[in-house]
């Protein structure tokens, strides 16, 4: 998370909704094909995850995520495999 929160939007005066819990919500929600108003309540409300996702899809952050964090070297001891 340390490397990923200069890429979320600054708070402009009102208290932000924690981004570790809405990006981990937003990533439950694609991942399992559910509809915004499903996420589990742990996540925060619905309605910030839509919005939170919808506002840095927008604007590109999620782009310059992963951008960054696939620029950076890998761990060679890392192995990947794709079952498909």
């Amino acid at each position: 998370m340390g490397r990923l929160s200069p890429y979320f939007p600054k708070s402009h005066g009102r208290p932000r909704v924690d981004d570790r819990r809405v990006l981990s919500g937003i990533i439950f929600v694609n991942r399992n094909g559910l509809r915004w108003r499903y996420a589990p309540r742990e996540y925060g409300p619905h309605k910030a995850l839509y919005n939170r996702w919808k506002r840095c899809g927008g604007t590109g952050v999620f782009t310059r995520m992963m951008e960054s964090l696939s620029a950076q070297k890998a761990d060679p001891q890392t192995v990947m495999i794709d079952a498909t």
